[in-house]
């Protein structure tokens, strides 16, 4: 099998990371940080889906406009549901009112499942911690987890949100993150790319 292709994007006011995957026939993106639905319009002719990794702002600031764009599917976990339906609810945040417009999400997904775009299968798996519905995806013919704001290289993801858990986040980095292969290759939400094995033996919160 071909190696993945991988485009990496990073925008907006909190550098959120944005990925773009190659599958037959078009792309796959995953999240949607200010300025990604321009770096798409100038780069893809046709998207096969956008998933978004949890309903924070930062990772659907242009979630709208790509949809609209493109009219593809959109992945995501129900229990960020009011989140994509109503942005605003993260103004205490620093996010003016109004800024953001609301997401038509399509299809739901929990753990275990699957989101296949050939040649591509991806397995979902549901961390919640940084928000209740916080997914992470993971390729294992890749060896690749593309991970939200789950887990960073050196770090993980903040748990001062409303939804969030400290415990519940490490919990769940320990039992379903940790124990993928160790050379598993982390795209996380921010900040450069990671591995299994190097936040196992140097992360200071794991």
């Amino acid at each position: 099998m071909a190696e993945m292709e991988i485009q990496t994007y990073t925008g907006g006011v909190a550098s959120t990371n944005a990925y773009l995957v190659k599958a037959n026939g078009g792309h796959l993106a995953i999240d949607a940080p200010e300025g990604f639905w321009g770096y798409l319009k100038s780069n893809v002719e046709t998207l096969l889906g956008l998933v978004l990794t949890h309903g924070h702002y930062d990772h659907i600031w242009d979630a709208s406009k790509i949809i609209h764009q493109f009219g593809c599917p959109v992945y995501y976990h129900k229990a960020d549901l009011v989140m994509f339906k109503n942005p605003d609810i993260m103004s205490g945040f620093g996010l003016p009112p109004g800024l953001i417009n609301p997401v038509d999400v399509t299809h739901a997904l929990g753990h275990d499942d699957s989101l296949s775009l050939s040649p591509w299968n991806f397995k979902v798996i549901h961390a919640p911690g940084h928000s209740p519905g916080s997914i992470c995806f993971y390729e294992a013919s890749q060896h690749i987890l593309f991970g939200g704001d789950v887990l960073f290289a050196g770090s993980i993801g903040r748990t001062d949100f409303p939804g969030c858990s400290h415990d519940e986040l490490i919990g769940h980095i320990k039992n379903k993150i940790l124990t993928l292969p160790a050379k598993t290759v982390v795209y996380p939400g921010h900040g450069p790319s990671t591995s299994v094995e190097v936040e196992k033996n140097t992360n200071p919160f794991l």
